[in-house]
């Protein structure tokens, strides 16, 4: 049988000492290597076009930029990794404002290694992943900014619409979803602003977590 390929992980921290005890990532489980590792937003850019790995591990809070303007520009590019923010601080509104940027999970780095490496196959296999320190008050606010529901918060949209949704759930830009649906950007954006429109929401964030818990039902 054919082993899977390994997953190519990428560090990125300011502190020397925490990109080290990383890296016992790639001993808990043989199945991820480590490609590289970044010090500051201007490295972790140059370093993800160099090694290409399929997930970012990535502090909020780095030299020359915060971690959000990095997953953001990140996620813009084709290919883009999956970007799990690692982070010491649970701040309710760094982790929306992770979410908003394209992040695909966040967790403390406090946890186990086994958790971090739980949470890097979770976030690669196209789900999101919190914290538990996290999860309850981020539910709650996403609660509180998203509309109520109706039964099928999804019915009034169409079969295209839905397609396009179901790309935005699993973190994909809207080049990725042009190239996946055989549409053009423009033509994707246009679907989403109709999406946001008949669901009531103001971002892809919102859309994907009302798509999540549909799908979920």
């Amino acid at each position: 049988m054919k082993s899977s390929p390994a997953i190519r992980v990428l560090i990125v921290d300011d502190h020397p000492v925490v990109r080290m005890g990383l890296r016992i990532i790639a001993e808990v489980d043989a199945g991820i290597v480590v490609v590289g590792e970044a010090a500051s937003a201007s490295e972790a850019i140059l370093a993800v076009a160099n090694h290409r790995p399929d997930v970012v591990l990535l502090d909020v809070r780095l030299p020359d930029r915060n971690g959000m303007d990095v997953c953001r520009e990140l996620k813009t590019r084709p290919g883009a990794p999956r970007v799990l923010f690692l982070t010491s601080f649970a701040d309710n509104s760094l982790v929306l404002a992770a979410m908003q940027a394209g992040g695909d999970g966040y967790l403390i780095k406090d946890n186990e290694p086994r958790d971090i490496v739980a949470a890097i196959r979770t976030v690669l296999g196209g789900d999101m992943m919190f914290d538990p320190v996290v999860a309850r008050a981020v539910d709650r606010e996403l609660k509180s900014v998203l509309p109520v529901a109706p039964p099928d918060p999804l019915g009034a949209l169409s079969e295209q619409e839905r397609r396009v949704l179901a790309e935005v759930a699993d973190g994909k830009t809207d080049k990725e979803i042009a190239s996946a649906l055989g549409l053009q950007p423009k033509t994707v954006r246009n679907y989403l602003e109709r999406v946001f429109e008949k669901l009531e929401v103001n971002s892809r964030t919102q859309a994907a977590v009302l798509f999540d818990r549909n799908r979920r039902l």
